[in-house]
């Protein structure tokens, strides 16, 4: 018997939205009740690429609007294949963006809010079988207290390891150094933080992730939008006078913008500037109750098309604008014309 062509139309309309909330809900129903949350777009099943990244690549957001070209970056250091985005908390809202993009399988978000989520056999297989990895923004603290010692942990070294890309943005940024301020009990504003550079809400770690060009770091996000070089300045601080290092870089990353770092290299992508400071010495008064004086701490802005070397925490041919801040007092005072911090 002929089929009525209305008929036909009417089982090819059905198969494509069939298809459609496979790619993009399907997950999210056949995951239900376990103790994560996996959605993915694309073609989930596991890429073996013939050629891999052969430098490890980073990218360094610093939150608010996401950077295109940054992804960009990352998919086309990744080779392809399963482009994976982890975090505690949120939504899929990455998949639909970076899939658009193209060069990938897949793309999938997996939500991780626990220590028994951050242990489930398939959030690491997923994970692990990764070509591009992004931390997504959220709460910094839930990621050290679900991830920090977990098989989550590593499994992002592992990645590591095989030079796979990786990035984050915002609270994602927060944990990609050697050291990062967990906001454990809260965040804490420059203010505060160069007013009593022990007070309780300033909680730092160490080393939670590894990565290539991130020793001896701690970064921060959002610099610009939310005046962070006190709060980063006093991090710095503490991470010298507590004898962590004898030595702390930092880098702060404002709003709609990001680092591409390829082998050591960073370039800036987006519409703001990356700062690159380096302590000297140690804290004159870093205590308790006290107000923060660390003078001449070297400052590294990035706003061009230019590079920074972060082997060799420097830029050649006049990359960046450099000057010195101090905080005395409490107080932050710079070097630039007119005293700006920025």
């Amino acid at each position: 018997m002929k089929m009525p062509a209305s008929f036909k139309q009417m089982l090819v309309h059905l198969s494509a939205v069939f298809v459609f909330v496979m790619a993009f809900g399907g997950s999210q129903v056949a995951f239900a009740g376990k103790p994560y949350q996996h959605y993915v777009v694309g073609d989930p099943a596991e890429v073996v690429l013939q050629h891999h990244p052969h430098t490890p690549s980073l990218v360094l957001m610093g939150g608010g609007p996401d950077v295109d070209d940054a992804f960009k970056w990352m998919i086309n250091k990744s080779g392809g294949g399963n482009f994976v985005v982890i975090r505690a908390s949120g939504t899929d809202a990455y998949n639909p963006y970076i899939y658009a993009m193209g060069g990938v399988s897949s793309v999938e978000t997996i939500i991780i809010p626990s220590r028994d989520a951050a242990n489930d056999p398939f959030v690491i297989s997923r994970i692990r079988g990764a070509e591009a990895l992004f931390i997504a923004g959220g709460d910094q603290s839930d990621y050290i207290n679900f991830w920090q010692g977990t098989p989550v942990e590593t499994a992002i070294q592992d990645l590591v390891s095989k030079n796979i890309p990786i990035g984050g943005t915002s609270a994602g940024l927060a944990v990609m150094g050697q050291y990062a301020f967990a906001a454990l009990k809260g965040t804490i504003t420059s203010s505060s933080a160069l007013s009593n550079p022990y007070d309780k809400t300033l909680t730092l770690v160490r080393d939670f992730l590894t990565l290539p060009d991130m020793s001896s770091l701690i970064t921060d996000a959002h610099l610009d939008s939310r005046d962070r070089m006190g709060r980063l300045i006093t991090f710095m601080a503490r991470i010298v006078n507590d004898g962590w290092s004898t030595m702390a870089h930092g880098v702060g990353v404002d709003v709609e913008t990001a680092l591409l770092v390829d082998n050591g290299i960073a370039s800036r992508a987006g519409v703001g500037s990356a700062y690159f400071l380096k302590t000297v010495g140690v804290p004159e008064v870093c205590a308790p109750k006290m107000p923060l004086t660390y003078r001449n701490l070297g400052v590294q802005r990035l706003s061009g098309s230019r590079t920074f070397d972060m082997r060799n925490w420097a830029s050649y041919g006049g990359g960046t604008t450099d000057y010195s801040i101090s905080a005395i007092n409490g107080v932050l005072y710079s070097t630039q014309a007119g005293g700006a911090i920025y």
